[in-house]
């Protein structure tokens, strides 16, 4: 019988339940697929610190140099470490990782070389379809020379590059910083990292351990960052950075333990890269503050407004030629990076910012805070088509958009918007009004038609 990979073969990653849904025999022949797919001579492959990780990407280097290909392991790594490899290397690469899901999943982010990305339209499916067929026959016979596999370890040189593309990150001033990696693979590039930059650190959760003993690596859950929040005001530090499990998202807490948004972060770097590449174009998510193409304009850039999701996100830099991408969600996209997304970049940026600045952290940023917003919402709904034409019959004087599912604008400045989630019976809902009276009036007169 057919084995179905279609629960765990998603649009962007492969990612399931482990043993019961990817296993050793799965991601073997994953490998195979993928070598044939990439027709490149080598892959690199990483891990993060999930221990299903050593004998999934063990087997997924078997399937692959079963094909004649030959697999360069990085060993542990964030997945943006897997992507400075593939980038400098010029060969594909495969990340084993489940970012911030729970510790029983696991996962394997694949890129092109070149770090490009490989999604459900540009080859997953293809992928999906072989290995399924591979489950069932065995792996494609190959007459040549097998692969061979060997170890390199890029840390170093994935350290030095990350501090070469952030401008002023070796001019800053000493900065008291308390980071939590959450026991995800910050724990392993932060040190090496920040190495020779004049930072108190104060370490919280270093310790890789893929069981997550202390709490989620999901920092965009408030609940994640509690912990780092208190420390920063007991430490009274400059700031705090968290980290996800493999370590390509950072959300940022200022010195008063606030959280600050990911659009006023995205706000931030878009100007410190126009300054790079003056006139240039930054891409931006419809969920992000209205403050960050207003910045982008004001700093002589482009703004252009994208869907939700890092396939989009990256297909519009790659049309654009943009030097820079932010989401809502604290993914951040730099062209120096191949298009591809870094939370240490993100986070070196914030340092640099600030350790070039005489005050603190939440004045530094106050410019680019210029709207209130509600945060994501979620509401479990029956019948989410019908939910969002109540709100467009109810809003149909004002502005309508549905690029990515409903954006209402109205002239006074708030806008909401409302997606439906692709795996869940959700509406997601973000409000944006000029005060924060007005964007609870507006969430509240939302809410009351998708819960009512």
């Amino acid at each position: 019988m057919t084995r179905d990979l279609s629960t765990i073969i998603k649009a962007y990653d492969v990612r399931g339940l482990v043993p019961q849904e990817l296993d050793a025999e799965i991601a073997r022949a994953l490998g195979a697929a993928f070598a044939r797919f990439a027709g490149a001579p080598r892959i690199v492959t990483s891990r993060d610190m999930r221990e299903s990780g050593v004998e999934l990407a063990a087997a997924f280097a078997e399937g692959v140099t079963s094909q004649g290909v030959d697999v360069v392991d990085a060993g542990l790594g964030s997945t943006d470490l897997l992507y400075y490899a593939a980038g400098t290397m010029d060969i594909p690469g495969a990340m084993f990782t489940a970012s911030h899901n729970p510790a029983r999943y696991n996962g394997i982010k694949l890129c092109l070389s070149g770090a490009r990305p490989v999604g459900q339209d540009s080859g997953l499916a293809q992928l999906r379809e072989d290995a399924e067929a591979y489950l069932e026959q065995g792996l494609p016979a190959y007459d040549g020379k097998k692969g061979t596999v060997t170890q390199e370890d890029v840390l170093a040189g994935y350290a030095a590059y990350m501090k070469k593309l952030v401008p002023g990150i070796e001019e800053i001033r000493p900065l008291k910083v308390v980071v939590d990696a959450g026991n995800g693979m910050g724990g392993h590039t932060v040190p090496a990292v920040f190495e020779g930059l004049p930072l108190q650190t104060t370490d919280l959760y270093f310790e890789l351990d893929g069981n997550f003993p202390n709490h989620e690596a999901n920092p965009i859950d408030p609940a994640n960052t509690a912990d780092l929040q208190a420390r920063v005001l007991t430490e009274g530090a400059d700031l705090g950075l968290a980290f996800d499990g493999d370590a390509d998202r950072c959300f940022v807490i200022d010195e008063r333990g606030e959280i600050v948004s990911p659009s006023v972060l995205t706000a931030l770097i878009a100007e410190r890269e126009l300054k790079k590449a003056p006139g240039s174009t930054v891409i931006h998510n419809l969920i992000t503050s209205r403050a960050v193409p207003e910045v982008v304009t004001e700093n002589g850039g482009t703004p252009v407004r994208t869907r939700v999701g890092h396939s989009f996100i990256k297909a519009e830099m790659a049309r654009t030629g943009a030097i820079f991408g932010g989401e809502h969600s604290g993914h951040f996209y730099f062209a120096e990076f191949w298009n591809a997304d870094s939370g240490m970049l993100a986070a070196l940026h914030t340092l640099a910012a600030l350790g070039t600045y005489d005050g603190t952290l939440s004045t530094l940023l106050a410019s680019y805070a210029r709207y209130a917003a509600s945060g994501e919402i979620n509401s479990t709904v029956e019948d989410a088509p019908a939910k969002v034409a109540q709100l467009k019959e109810k809003y149909a004087d004002l502005e309508l958009d549905e690029m990515d599912g409903l954006t209402v604008s109205s002239p006074q400045s708030w806008w909401f918007n409302v997606r439906a989630s692709n795996t869940e019976p959700l509406l997601r809902l973000n409000v944006e009004a000029p005060d924060v009276a007005t964007m609870e009036r507006v969430r509240d007169e939302a809410l009351a038609v998708i819960r009512g």
